[in-house]
């Protein structure tokens, strides 16, 4: 790899590229350098599928209704019918025409009144659903740049990535641990874990010497990249099934996914 291609390797221009902040010049090098240079094009891949894998938290959408609400509320109109009263020629019908005009008035007042009433509740839901809308925009920014964060972290060389597969015991559980000695950081991926049991769970835990340290619990909800307390120079990973509501102690009875860490500091 020649001293270029490694100088714009190191610039970070691939990763503001793949999440859409370059220039239009700097986007039209990153891509002639993708197409023409396989140093490049097998970075790009690598970073496509860390992205992809930091993707997985789910961003809640904003109901579907709330736009049409709101349209709805400011398109609407009120719209009063007032009945025209013929003018009577003779004097004795005169108090007639007063009292209908009377009725008339407060009958046209108290629509008025039930049509403010309306609008005024209607105003309010498109205030609130407005508000709504507002923080879940605030909710996703954040839900974003926490996303960024640990696409930073699984794309940083420090970071060691192991994949901790089940024994015969839970042949279909499957997690992916990433871990940084220098950051201090560990997080865990779980992929697939096999169903258990109500009064059951699954443990994970790190061998220091002689000794189990507890890192949590894993469950099948967790589908998510999830960070796990980083242990100092722990030598392996393990996952063990514990009862429930029981503060367990970690045994070779108990593990159905072991990995070595090597080469951890």
């Amino acid at each position: 790899m020649n001293e270029e291609i490694t100088t714009f390797l190191n610039s970070g221009l691939l990763e503001k590229y793949l999440i859409g902040e370059t220039t239009a010049s700097e986007t039209d090098m990153v891509e002639n350098l993708i197409v023409n240079n396989a140093a490049v094009k097998t970075a790009y891949d690598v970073l496509q599928d860390n992205l992809e894998v930091v993707s997985k938290l789910n961003a809640k959408e904003a109901p579907q209704d709330a736009l049409n609400n709101i349209l709805d509320a400011l398109d609407e109109k009120p719209v009063i019918s007032i009945s025209k009263i013929n003018k009577r020629k003779t004097w004795y019908k005169y108090s007639i025409a007063a009292s209908v005009a009377a009725f008339l008035f407060a009958s046209t007042s108290y629509l008025f009144y039930v049509q403010n009433q309306k609008l005024s509740h209607e105003n309010q839901v498109v205030v609130d659903e407005i508000f709504d809308l507002r923080s879940d925009i605030e909710n996703n920014n954040k839900m974003l740049s926490d996303i960024m964060k640990q696409f930073k972290q699984l794309n940083n060389p420090e970071t060691r990535k192991y994949i901790i597969n089940g024994n015969s015991r839970a042949k279909n559980l499957k997690t992916v641990a990433y871990i940084n000695p220098k950051e201090k950081k560990s997080m865990i991926d779980v992929v697939s874990l096999p169903q258990l049991p109500e009064d059951q769970c699954y443990q994970i835990w790190a061998e220091v010497e002689d000794k189990m340290v507890n890192l949590g619990i894993l469950k099948e909800t967790d589908r998510q990249l999830k960070e796990i307390p980083y242990t100092e120079d722990a030598l392996a990973l393990s996952i063990t099934i514990e009862p429930k509501g029981v503060n367990p102690k970690a045994s070779k009875e108990n593990a159905v996914a072991e990995i070595a860490l090597h080469n951890i500091k």
